[in-house]
Order: structure tokens, then C-alpha cells, then sequence
């Protein structure tokens, strides 16, 4: 195999890696976070509208890291600083 090949494997493995590793942690933060938000509404029903309220932007916050994960996938695979390096 030849250095292309090789850095091409290896930044497509690594961005896979990434998504799958930096989206497991994203997801239950979020599964977690509603049901905690579902069961407060149960106990709390007169306060839902401002449970519902910070559990939107919680979740937009936890959602963030599974975003940048992406954003570093993509830089992996599209912007790989070691392409200029094979002459």
C-alpha cells in the first residue's frame, strides 16, 4: 500500500471513531435529562412549562458535543493536515 491509502484508511477509520465514540455519551446525557424532565413534570405539573423550557436548552448544550464530534469528523476527513505531506 502506498501513503495515500494508508492516510486515507486511517482518517476515515478515525472519523468513524469519533462519531460513534462522541455520540454514545450525547445520547444518554439526553435520555437521561428527559427523564428526569418527565418524571419533575409528573411530580410538579403546575411547573411544566418552565421544566419543558430548560430541558429544551440543556438539551441543546448536551447536543453541542455530539456537534463538535462531527465538526472534528469532518475536518478528519475532508481537511486532513497530513494529505500535504505526500509529495
Amino acid at each position: 500500500m502506498d501513503d495515500q491509502t494508508i492516510i486515507g484508511m486511517v482518517s476515515i477509520i478515525t472519523a468513524g471513531m469519533t462519531i460513534a465514540i462522541g455520540s454514545i455519551g450525547p445520547a444518554f446525557g439526553e435520555a437521561r435529562a428527559v427523564a428526569e424532565a418527565l418524571r419533575s413534570i409528573a411530580q410538579q405539573p403546575d411547573e411544566a412549562g418552565t421544566i419543558t423550557r430548560t430541558l429544551f436548552v440543556s438539551l441543546a448544550m448536551i447536543e453541542s458535543t455530539a456537534i463538535y464530534c462531527l465538526v472534528v469528523a469532518m475536518i478528519i476527513l475532508f481537511a486532513n493536515p497530513f494529505w500535504s505531506e505526500i509529495s
